[in-house]
């Protein structure tokens, strides 16, 4: 009598908890494909966002110019922009208020720093999961193959004339787990250490951004 060994009939013919683990991995697989495809679309878009801005305003155009055209948008401004946007508006306001206070910079800069977090954040979103999927994903799986052999080798013990055949499809069964595991946490892993780069980068930009706008400003209050 021949075993069944196809990897199908594996997953629908192993344990309950196997296959619990095993729709666990499952899951996090899919959500990370879904997280990695997401975050490819951010990124890349905050980028573009961010060269555009970059090119408008280093052409030479007045700030001034640069603001009414950005706050006369219908959406709210992102990312390098949004900085820009904050900024200007309160130093805008505090000059009118108090055109010769010493804070009127400190004023700007301390919103476009609360802008600049606000963007690291929504940058940071969800790698924090691909950096727990990569992580723990080879753990379940390495618990639903502990837990597979185990089963195999404990059924072994109940009959007096151990095969091949008969231990064969517990321990497949199990190192599909492990398989699963790997096959989840791997490009999780990949796409944490991708994006995290891109985020560092961007982040990068940004504060660079914030310090040469404050320069502007300065001589622009002096």
């Amino acid at each position: 009598m021949s075993t069944d060994l196809s990897l199908l009939s594996l997953i629908s013919d192993a344990s309950l908890l196997v296959q619990f683990v095993m729709l666990i991995l499952l899951a996090i697989s899919v959500f990370s494909w879904t997280v990695v495809f997401k975050k490819r679309t951010e990124l890349n878009e905050a980028k573009k966002d961010a060269d555009s801005f970059e090119d408008k305003f280093w052409s030479g155009n007045e700030l001034n110019k640069l603001y009414e055209d950005i706050s006369a948008r219908p959406h709210a401004s992102l990312g390098m922009e949004g900085i820009f946007e904050v900024g200007f508006k309160e130093f805008v306001r505090l000059k009118k208020t108090a055109p010769e206070s010493p804070v009127l910079l400190e004023g700007a800069q301390r919103v476009m720093r609360i802008s600049l977090a606000r963007e690291i954040d929504k940058l940071e979103e969800s790698l924090s999961f691909l950096a727990t999927a990569g992580s723990i994903s080879p753990y379940i799986g390495l618990f639903g193959t502990v837990w597979g052999i185990m089963n195999s080798f404990m059924a072994l013990g109940e009959v007096q004339q151990a095969t091949l055949g008969m231990v064969a499809p517990g321990i497949a069964e199990a190192l599909i787990a492990t398989a699963m595991g790997l096959f989840a946490a791997i490009p999780a892993v990949v796409a944490y250490n991708r994006y995290s780069n891109q985020v560092e980068r961007l982040i990068s930009r940004y504060d660079t951004f914030l310090e040469e706008f404050s320069s502007i400003l300065q001589r622009q209050h002096s």
